[in-house]
């Protein structure tokens, strides 16, 4: 009985160092990206809320796959942390690292993703991170897609498809 409460312990322990690690990241991603360009600030204001997803990891050849770990902000706290996994098929081949930030407009789209109801259209493209991007942006469908690449090579940025996970802190 002392081993089981004491590994339930360390997992415990092991997962809120991780989720520490995610927030720590999506924080210096959240810099970064409003040191680039300054207009990005409306979307961190104006936004019911956003998921910061510091580190996704991509790969393709013919079937792709992506997954990263992110934080769930609303008022410009961390509420929970977030999963992401795509799949897909089509012609494709690399691989890559890229951070994402998904703004939510209204509260509907927030909540439909606090609830596991949140799909991209299939049209959905994600805005790649650029000095002045963001002064000739806005929602599509109450979602704004935000990329940054960080490594590697891959035809294309697509955001259809992507599933998500959420779980309050």
């Amino acid at each position: 009985m002392a081993a089981v409460l004491m590994f339930v312990t360390l997992m415990s322990f092991a997962q809120n160092k991780d989720d520490k690690r995610i927030i720590e990241d999506a924080e210096k991603v959240m810099m970064t990206i409003r040191n680039t360009d300054k207009a990005v600030e409306k979307f961190f204001e104006d936004s019911s809320g956003y998921v910061v997803f510091p580190n996704v990891g991509e790969g393709a050849l013919i079937i792709g796959a992506a997954s990263g770990n992110g934080v769930l902000y609303e008022n410009g706290m961390a509420v929970g942390m977030a999963k992401l996994k795509k799949l897909d098929i089509g012609l494709q081949a690399g691989g890559e690292a890229f951070t994402q930030i998904i703004f939510f407009e209204n509260e509907k789209n927030l909540e439909d993703f606090k609830n596991g109801n949140f799909e991209f259209s299939a049209e959905a493209k994600a805005v790649i991170v650029d000095k002045g991007a963001f002064k000739k942006v806005n929602y599509s469908d109450g979602v704004l897609v935000i990329a940054k690449p960080k490594a590697g090579v891959i035809a294309g940025v697509s955001v259809g498809g992507q599933k998500f996970q959420y779980a309050p802190f």
